[in-house]
């Protein structure tokens, strides 16, 4: 069984004592219904699970918000009561039956002592064509994406974890340690994060086995298009489905991803997407103070997709381009790391919200692949697929916005220097001085304590 760092959550809120229902929200198949039955097989729970994409006739009932006769059609339903001590309901696709969302709020209010958890893939588009008062204050999220990579070490050399936990700023990780993590670093790059395609390459130790996951994880969800997408919409939306890792990193422009369709559709499309959890949106921020995302120009952003390995999938990086690859190969393909460290940026208590600083100007344009903040503190970031690179975007990142920590990611050991150049700027140069963390890519799951760890030090 795969472990899911989401558990530990799971565990806390159920031993709360002012416990709220629980909603897991994600993309499908990154595990939502398969973390709920391991942890209430692991605690030893009954677990009352009921599909409400195959009972869609209980959103009328729903919508009653008659508490009693809903907990008895549901112990009718899994043939037992549902409300006996250590039970756990789970509503699985409560997507499906929108109303089921709006009585969440009367299962906190009046049934508190039942702990409830819910899943549902395509809630944005739920909540979008009903008119409710969502139980706000009432319900608790988590929003559960793919594996990280620290997971996936968990499955294939769990020895290994133990050098990102417990590393300090200012310790030497080991040279073979690091090897082997860089290793292991560049399998997850096509492996990815898709618990599926994780359990394959566990259980077979073959890409080939991983690559008909990541095959048919792709067909379905092109399958499952015509769900949330007009049939005129459909051929744009796979076209939109297998572009999008072709553009990781870069500024989006409608054109550029098809320019047989009007930028407003394709626009739609992205939407679409990105409500589904297919993809997600890093927006330019003009980076003044936080919270980042209330600085954003809403007009400019980039993409990032769903999983490092479907992106690698998707443009081709297959198991025999895995196996041609030397050293200096995986340098050009700074897109999956850029895509790599993304995915591991996104905190699962809030929606899916990164950003990104640019500055485009006619000679001198500087771009930071993301943007992040430790408490008031405003830190550039900088993704290096290899062991080289410049440091230019970080330096007028630190000249403009006056930053005193400037982050870079690589294939690096850690290192933490201080850092004084000269910049330039209208046609002369300014002095810029910022201390550069840098990390290895393997370690970007740590950055939050690190961060913590630099400013409380």
């Amino acid at each position: 069984m795969l472990e899911r760092n989401a558990e530990k959550y799971l565990n806390q809120w159920y031993r709360k004592n002012h416990r709220k229902p629980l909603v897991l929200r994600g993309a499908r198949q990154v595990g939502k219904s398969t973390l709920v039955h391991h942890f209430a097989e692991k605690n030893g729970l009954v677990l009352n699970e009921v599909n409400l994409e195959q009972n869609l006739y209980l959103n009328n009932l729903f919508k009653t918000l008659d508490m009693d006769s809903i907990i008895r059609e549901l112990d009718a339903l899994v043939g037992r009561n549902i409300q006996e001590s250590g039970a756990l309901l789970f509503l699985d696709e409560i997507q499906a039956t929108p109303h089921a969302i709006q009585a969440l709020r009367y299962f906190y209010e009046e049934k508190p002592e039942l702990p409830v958890i819910s899943a549902g893939s395509l809630l944005e588009f739920a909540l979008a064509d009903h008119h409710f008062s969502m139980p706000v204050g009432r319900i608790e999220y988590y929003h559960l994406g793919p594996m990280t990579f620290m997971e996936f070490l968990t499955a294939v050399e769990p020895a290994l974890n133990r050098y990102l936990s417990e590393f300090r700023i200012n310790e030497t990780i080991p040279v073979t340690a690091h090897q082997k993590l860089v290793k292991r670093q560049r399998e997850f790059l096509f492996v990815g994060g898709m618990p599926e395609a994780v359990k394959a390459f566990v259980e077979e130790s073959s890409f080939v086995e991983v690559t008909a996951v990541h095959r048919s994880i792709a067909g379905t969800y092109q399958d499952d298009f015509s769900k949330y997408a007009k049939q005129k919409d459909l051929a744009l939306m796979q076209k939109v489905f297998r572009q999008i890792p072709r553009i990781i990193g870069q500024k989006v422009k409608y054109s550029n991803i098809s320019r047989e369709d009007k930028s407003g559709n394709v626009k739609s499309v992205i939407d679409l997407l990105v409500k589904a959890r297919v993809c997600h949106q890093v927006f330019h921020s003009h980076c003044s103070g936080v919270p980042l995302i209330a600085d954003i120009h809403e007009n400019v952003y980039k993409m990032l997709f769903m999983d490092v390995g479907l992106a690698a999938y998707l443009t081709g990086l297959d198991w025999i381009a895995l196996q041609a690859l030397d050293g200096d190969g995986l340098v050009n393909e700074g897109k999956l790391a850029e895509q790599f460290v993304g995915q591991h940026l996104f905190n699962p208590l809030e929606p899916p919200q990164l950003t990104y600083w640019l500055r485009e100007q006619k000679t001198a344009n500087a771009e930071t692949d993301y943007v992040t903040a430790s408490g008031n503190q405003v830190i550039p970031i900088e993704v290096k697929a290899g062991k080289s690179g410049t440091l230019k975007s970080l330096q007028q990142f630190a000249l403009s916005k006056k930053s005193t920590l400037c982050v870079r990611f690589d294939l690096n050991l850690p290192d933490i220097r201080r850092i004084t150049h000269s910049a330039r700027i209208d046609g002369g140069s300014i002095p810029v001085s910022f201390t550069l963390l840098s990390l290895p890519l393997y370690m970007v799951e740590e950055l939050p304590r690190i961060l913590d760890e630099l400013r409380s030090g």
